[in-house]
């Protein structure tokens, strides 16, 4: 796994001579990579909520030194931008509930949407919401991103993007297989696994 850049930085040192994946290693060109399409998956929750009717959609980041939360950062402000909305200040948090949780507190009365990084600061950002008062959906439609096992328990299900771990295994083990076997091509590629949306029950038309 290299999904902070320093990480995936270092992976340039690594000898031509051992075989190695980087998983969710961002555009390391030393070593085959194999990632979740992350601005994808952040296009089809914006687009989602955008299809619902919201104006725009507030974003709740992860960490800057991440390159999963580069992504989904990047698939959000494109896809408003692409659609001519308004792009808010993006909210940063460092994927835990507790900093949903202070992001959820942070979050101004015009916001109707919100695209959270990941399940986890979804799961505090819809504490917060709900101690403000704030109906979900009702009044903020929430999705977050990963589809942990969880997700269709929180209060309400949460609508989420899932990211398919064990077609990258497989991947990733198909890549090593393959150096294993000297295949000298295979330092070039990169494979990228689509994301999938799961709708469920916290998103929703916005007030009228």
């Amino acid at each position: 796994m290299a999904p902070q850049r320093q990480a995936a930085q270092a992976l340039s040192s690594v000898p031509d001579d051992i075989p190695a994946v980087a998983v969710e290693g961002g555009r390391a060109r030393k070593v085959p990579v194999v990632s979740v399409d992350q601005v994808g998956g952040a296009r089809l929750a914006v687009q989602h909520l955008l299809d619902l009717g919201h104006e725009t959609v507030w974003h709740v980041a992860g960490p800057d030194d991440w390159l999963e939360a580069e992504g989904r950062l990047k698939g959000w402000r494109e896809t408003l931008e692409a659609a001519g909305r308004s792009v808010p200040e993006a909210l940063t948090g460092d994927w835990s509930p507790r900093s949903g949780y202070q992001a959820g507190l942070r979050l101004p009365p015009e916001a109707t949407a919100v695209f959270v990084a990941n399940d986890q600061m979804a799961l505090g950002l819809l504490r917060s919401l709900s101690e403000r008062g704030i109906r979900v959906p009702e009044q903020v439609s929430v999705i977050g991103f990963d589809d942990l096992p969880e997700a269709e328990f929180f209060s309400p299900p949460l609508t989420t993007v899932r990211q398919d771990f064990a077609l990258v295994g497989r991947h990733s083990i198909e890549l090593l297989l393959d150096q294993l076997q000297g295949d000298p091509p295979v330092r070039q590629r990169r494979v990228v696994v689509p994301a999938t949306l799961m709708p469920r029950a916290s998103t929703a038309a916005p007030p009228a």
